[in-house]
């Protein structure tokens, strides 16, 4: 079983019954039950990440209101916020905190998930997730084809903004305080960074 030192990080479900790490796909993920915990899958690998923090959840929330505002009351497109399943290969699920679909892409949206890749995705970091962010979710994020990902650093109160040019993603900058990020996928975004943080 898993101790609670390992709940603070992502780490891979391996005492879940059900496929062998590797070859879990979205079917066998969506017939979890609902334990109460966060799943996603990762090149066929069943791994749980920590909890959110009430701080994550309420960044989420103020991100989530603005681009609502923007996005949607804009008429650009949809936002959803997490948790909502994003299938973006057989093998590869993922609950992003909040994401962006343009009006082009709508048809994404399924009964029950998104399949295939949002235009954009945020995820607010934690101390548990944040090289898993970094790291495994920037690589397969640029590979499925995600437009444009926002890395939120909640402790440091920044934004960094990346986009996808040839198939990796260059950074715009990191943003924070009075700032107003700088997106490609919704340049006429005008928000101060630090209206996302409490």
């Amino acid at each position: 079983m898993v101790t609670t030192e390992e709940l603070s990080v992502v780490t891979p479900a391996d005492w879940v019954p059900g496929p062998k790490q590797g070859s879990w796909t979205y079917d066998d993920y969506a017939a979890l039950p609902n334990d109460g915990h966060h799943y996603e899958i990762v090149n066929g690998v069943l791994l749980m990440a920590p909890a959110p923090t009430p701080d994550h959840q309420s960044i989420a929330v103020r991100l989530t209101y603005y681009l609502f505002a923007h996005v949607e009351l804009g008429g650009l497109g949809r936002v959803l916020a997490g948790p909502i399943d994003v299938e973006l290969g057989p093998k590869d699920v993922f609950q992003p905190d909040v994401l962006v679909l343009l009006n082009a892409h709508l048809d994404k949206i399924a009964e029950k998930r998104i399949i295939g890749a949002p235009d954009l995705v945020v995820e607010v970091a934690s101390p548990g997730t944040a090289t898993f962010d970094r790291i495994t979710k920037y690589e397969v994020y640029a590979r499925a084809g995600i437009s444009e990902y926002w890395i939120v650093k909640p402790i440091q109160r920044t934004v960094e903004v990346l986009v996808l040019q040839n198939r990796e993603y260059r950074s715009l900058g990191i943003f924070q305080g009075h700032q107003s990020l700088s997106s490609q996928i919704l340049p006429d975004l005008s928000v101060r960074v630090g209206q996302f943080f409490v």
